[in-house]
């Protein structure tokens, strides 16, 4: 009854969208749930009925998603489209507020990659259930030392 591929004029099923998406349902029924997705209408079945813009739409969270962005930076993106109350420039600089976000995280991830790194260099590969690595993950005083 209903297909996976689509013409502009028909509708998906939640199921049919994400086997055509690639997104858990779960998922989809989560961003219907915070307003990310609208709800769709629905057939006289009471089955959700997904038109193309529905599609774009979650396309474009999936995509953004992808990229980092949160629910929240998402949210306002899509706040801004749909109020069609954009301009270029204000994209633009989130996305620069974005990729600053993203220099941060690596930044961290490298001084993590370290503290990791040395955790392991303690470790003697024994085969007796001792391992300074467990030990440090379970002592809530230890602190972490970060590279610097």
């Amino acid at each position: 009854m209903w297909s996976k591929t689509t013409n502009r004029d028909e509708f998906l099923t939640r199921g049919a969208l994400a086997a055509q998406t690639g997104c858990n349902i779960e998922t989809i029924r989560y961003y219907e749930q915070i307003g990310i997705l609208p709800a769709p209408p629905r057939s006289q079945g009471g089955h959700r009925l997904y038109g193309q813009a529905l599609v774009r739409r979650l396309h474009f969270v999936l995509r953004s998603r992808d990229l980092g962005f949160t629910l929240e930076e998402i949210r306002e993106l899509l706040r801004m489209v749909d109020g069609d109350n954009y301009t270029c420039r204000q994209i633009e600089a989130l996305a620069l507020e974005h990729v600053q976000a993203i220099r941060r995280k690596m930044a961290d991830l490298k001084k993590l990659k370290v503290v990791l790194e040395t955790m392991a260099s303690q470790c003697g590969g024994g085969k007796i259930p001792k391992c300074p690595i467990i030990d440090a993950l379970f002592d809530a005083r230890a602190p972490i030392r970060w590279a610097r």
